[in-house]
């Protein structure tokens, strides 16, 4: 691990936003899944959150331009566990649909804690989503069209986040807890070893400040 790397991983974690996410239900193409998680890799997401029934989504690596690999994704079976997974760690849930009750994206005080619901492709938010979300939000449009690409309207609504966030100051130190924010600079730093010391179960040793191993364990 080279001290600038080292010190370039701390500075993105430094900026990530654990009260943040992005929910994706059912959203199946790959390259609209990867340029969401590369959106969110831009304005410091820390999880996102993505519901197939299939038990798992493929991303597109060309598209994500490796984000996958810096912006974690949980998986749900579905969207009332998802839905209550989030609400149980205190997000509100803003679904991206076009219902009466619908506001503009930009009334949302996303200063708080903020899920942004996306849905399939082709139809939206499901019904059953809509239902359980929060609110409804809208991205305004004068055109012909109705609705912009999931993964453009999820850059533009995320970029409002991080605009609010910025003008708070809530960039500009870190609001990891300590012991997550080492244990996830050591699987940035070191993945592959990071899956070795998961696999036998065993602690994640400590780094000095260049980011290099105090010690090795058993490994």
């Amino acid at each position: 691990m080279l001290p600038r790397r080292y010190q370039l991983l701390k500075t993105v974690l430094d900026k990530r936003q654990p009260d943040l996410t992005v929910m994706m239900e059912n959203v199946h193409k790959s390259h609209n899944l990867s340029a969401i998680l590369r959106t969110c890799d831009a304005v410091g997401v820390l999880e996102a959150h993505a519901v197939s029934q299939r038990g798992e989504v493929k991303t597109y690596n060309k598209t994500a331009q490796g984000s996958q690999k810096w912006v974690e994704l949980q998986v749900h079976e579905s969207t009332d566990g998802a839905t209550a997974h989030l609400h149980s760690q205190g997000f509100q849930v803003y679904a991206a649909h076009l219902s009466e009750q619908a506001v503009d994206y930009r009334e949302i005080d996303f200063t708080q804690p903020s899920a942004v619901l996306l849905g399939a492709e082709k139809w939206g938010v499901s019904d059953r989503a809509a239902e359980l979300c929060d609110r409804h939000i809208i991205v305004p449009m004068v055109g012909m069209v109705e609705s912009l690409n999931v993964s453009v309207a999820s850059a533009v609504i995320l970029f409002e986040a991080q605009r609010q966030r910025l003008a708070a100051g809530m960039y500009d130190q870190p609001r990891i807890p300590a012991v997550d924010y080492q244990r996830i600079l050591f699987e940035w730093a070191y993945p592959e070893l990071a899956r070795r010391y998961r696999k036998k179960q065993e602690a994640y040793p400590a780094l000095d400040e260049a980011g290099q191993l105090l010690s090795r364990g058993s490994l």
